[in-house]
């Protein structure tokens, strides 16, 4: 028990000393707030060589990517308006047949088979049709995607030439970064060169 005493008097004393020459050699503690409550701050104020891009500001603002998305709309209402032609042509065929089945229309039950067959062949044109339309829809659905990530990538390497990013990350909504600072923000820089280098490109 009087070891424990002598130890704790002398921990108290090593204290108390420290405490004397902090006080009369004129030094301060070099922790603030945050530090005592357990943050680090940088005091340096520098930045890590890390950046983000608010992807869906981005697309909706680059010029590119609202032309390429303007053209594939109209390749796909295109697909569907054909899609929808052909879809009412045959329709309108198996009426045709249904009204004269009902009124015994046809010469002979050969000649009523026949256009049976036949309908059924323009049935199965037109299902094979619809799904090699909705194939191509996807296929091209891909390739812009392809291109529009192959045209991002691309001019990004240029533009972080002068500025040195390690690091760009896509952001949509808080999907990937929860939070980060505005400055780490790029969004507005990268879609003002994008839109230049198009502008170029397209003369």
């Amino acid at each position: 028990m009087k070891n424990s005493n002598y130890i704790i008097n002398g921990i108290l004393a090593i204290a108390v000393i420290v405490l004397f020459i902090l006080q009369f050699t004129g030094r301060k503690s070099s922790m603030n707030p945050s530090e005592t409550l357990g943050f680090v701050t940088d005091s340096t104020g520098h930045h890590l060589p890390i950046a983000y891009i608010r992807t869906d500001s981005l697309l909706t603002n680059y010029k590119f990517f609202i032309d390429l998305n303007d053209a594939g709309i109209k390749k796909l209402e295109d697909k569907k308006l054909d899609i929808n032609r052909r879809s009412e042509k045959l329709k309108k065929e198996i009426l045709d047949y249904q009204q004269k089945a009902q009124m015994n229309a046809f010469i002979s039950q050969d000649r009523q088979m026949q256009e049976q067959n036949r309908l059924a062949g323009l049935q199965q044109d037109f299902e094979n049709y619809y799904a090699q339309a909705q194939q191509e829809i996807a296929v091209e659905q891909t390739k812009m995607n392809q291109q529009l990530q192959d045209t991002i990538v691309a001019a990004l390497k240029l533009f972080n030439m002068p500025r040195k990013y390690e690091l760009i990350l896509s952001n949509t909504g808080t999907d990937n970064i929860l939070y980060a600072g505005d400055s780490y923000d790029i969004t507005k820089e990268v879609t003002d060169f994008l839109n230049a280098r198009y502008e170029q490109l397209k003369k």
